[in-house]
C-alpha cells in the first residue's frame, strides 16, 4: 500500500498540477524575471497535459456526453472566476474584457477545435462522420447565445455605447442560462443519444470497446486533479500575462490581442482531448467539446457578469465592432453548411481553420 501511494504520489499527471499551484501561490501578483517565466510556462504545458488526462479518466467512468460537458463546464467556471476578479481589481481597464473573452471562446471553439477535428477525422478514414441532430441544436443555441450576447448590444438605443441597459442585461442573462440548461437537459437525458459517437453507418457507439472504466474512487480522485490542473491553467496563463503584454507591445501589436493569447492558452485542454478523440474516430465527442465549451463560455459568462455588473463601476460593453460581426456572421453560415450533412471531409476543417487564422490575424491587424 505505501509503495501504491508513493507510486500516485509520483506520477507526473498528479505531480505537475500540484506543483503549478504551487507556482501560482508564489508568483501571483508580483513581477517576474525571465528565467521564472520560463518555468511558470513549462509548467502550464504540463498541466494542459495533466488535465486532459483526467478529463479522459473522468469521461470513461461517467460516459458520454458527460465527460465533454465536465470538461467544458470547469474550464469556463473557472475562466469567468479570472475574468471577474480582473473586473474588479481593475474595471476601467476591462469594460470591453468578458466582450472580448467571450467572442474569443466562440472563434477558437466553433472554428479552431472544431475545424482541428474535423481535419484529423477527415484524414483518419476520409470522412468525419457526426450526428447532425445533436450537433445541429449544439450549433443553434451557440448561434442565438452568441447573437443575444454579443449582437443586440451593437444595435441597442437604451445607451450611449454598444452596451444593455440594466434591464436588457437581466434578460439576456436570464435568456442565457435558461438556454444553457435547456441545453444540458436535452444532451444528457432525452436526447442522449444524439452526442454520442457514431461510425459510418450513422449507428451509434454507446461505449468503448477497449478499456475496463476506472473504479468510482479512482475518477473522483482525477475529478479532483482535474480541476486543481484547471485552476493552474487560467491562474498561470494570468500570471505570464504581463509577458504576453510586454511582447505584444514590443511587437506593436493592439493590446487587445493579448486577450486572444490567453484565450488560445485557457482553450488548449479542449483543444487536445478534442484532438485526441478525433484522432480515435469519435469526432462527436471532438464536437461536443467545442461546442459544449462555446456554449457554457457565453451560457455562464453573461449571467455572472450580469450580477458582478452591480459592484462595478463603468459601463459594460458587449457588442462587437463591425469587423468582428463579420467574422462571426461568416461562421455561423460555414458552420451550419459544415452541420448539416452529418458528414465532412478535410476541406470543411480547413475552411474553419482559416476562418480561425482571419480571426487571430484581424485581432493582431484590426
Amino acid at each position: 500500500m505505501p509503495a501504491l501511494l508513493r507510486s500516485r504520489l509520483t506520477d507526473w499527471t498528479v505531480a505537475v498540477p500540484v506543483l503549478a499551484v504551487l507556482m501560482l501561490f508564489v508568483t501571483w501578483g508580483r513581477e517576474l524575471p525571465g528565467p521564472v517565466v520560463v518555468v511558470v510556462a513549462a509548467l502550464l504545458g504540463g498541466a494542459v497535459l495533466a488535465a486532459v488526462h483526467h478529463a479522459e479518466v473522468v469521461a470513461h467512468r461517467v460516459g458520454e456526453p458527460y465527460g465533454s460537458l465536465v470538461l467544458a463546464v470547469a474550464v469556463t467556471v473557472i475562466e469567468v472566476a479570472l475574468i471577474v476578479t480582473l473586473m474588479i481589481s481593475g474595471p476601467e481597464k476591462t469594460q470591453s474584457l468578458a466582450r472580448d473573452t467571450v467572442f474569443a471562446a466562440v472563434m477558437i471553439t466553433c472554428n479552431g477545435i472544431l475545424g482541428l477535428s474535423l481535419l484529423l477525422g477527415a484524414l483518419r478514414r476520409r470522412v468525419a462522420v457526426f450526428n447532425p441532430e445533436g450537433t445541429g441544436g449544439a450549433l443553434a443555441t451557440v448561434i442565438t447565445l452568441a447573437t443575444l450576447s454579443l449582437v443586440i448590444p451593437t444595435f441597442t438605443t437604451a445607451r450611449p455605447g454598444p452596451e444593455f441597459s440594466p434591464a436588457q442585461l437581466t434578460f439576456a442573462a436570464v435568456a442565457s442560462l435558461a438556454l444553457y440548461g435547456l441545453f444540458v437537459l436535452v444532451q444528457t437525458g432525452r436526447h442522449r443519444d444524439y452526442f454520442l459517437p457514431v461510425d459510418s453507418r450513422g449507428q451509434v457507439i454507446d461505449a468503448e470497446e477497449h478499456a475496463k472504466p476506472p473504479t468510482t474512487r479512482a475518477a473522483l480522485v482525477s475529478l479532483g486533479l482535474l480541476l486543481v490542473a484547471l485552476v493552474a491553467v487560467v491562474g498561470d496563463a494570468k500570471t505570464i500575462s504581463p509577458t504576453i503584454e510586454a511582447g505584444v507591445a514590443a511587437a506593436n501589436l493592439p493590446h487587445a490581442f493579448v486577450g486572444v493569447i490567453i484565450a488560445l492558452l485557457v482553450l488548449l485542454p479542449e483543444t487536445l482531448a478534442a484532438a485526441r478523440a478525433a484522432r480515435r474516430d469519435r469526432v462527436q465527442i471532438s464536437l461536443n467539446l467545442a461546442l459544449g465549451s462555446a456554449m457554457a463560455s457565453i451560457g455562464l459568462t453573461i449571467p455572472v457578469i450580469a450580477i458582478a455588473s452591480i459592484w462595478l463601476d463603468g459601463p459594460l460593453l458587449l457588442g462587437l465592432g463591425g469587423t468582428q460581426l463579420a467574422l462571426l456572421a461568416l461562421t455561423a453560415v460555414t458552420a451550419v453548411l459544415t452541420v448539416v450533412p452529418g458528414r465532412a471531409n478535410v476541406l470543411q476543417g480547413g475552411v474553419h481553420l482559416v476562418l480561425l487564422a482571419a480571426f487571430v490575424f484581424l485581432a493582431a491587424s484590426p
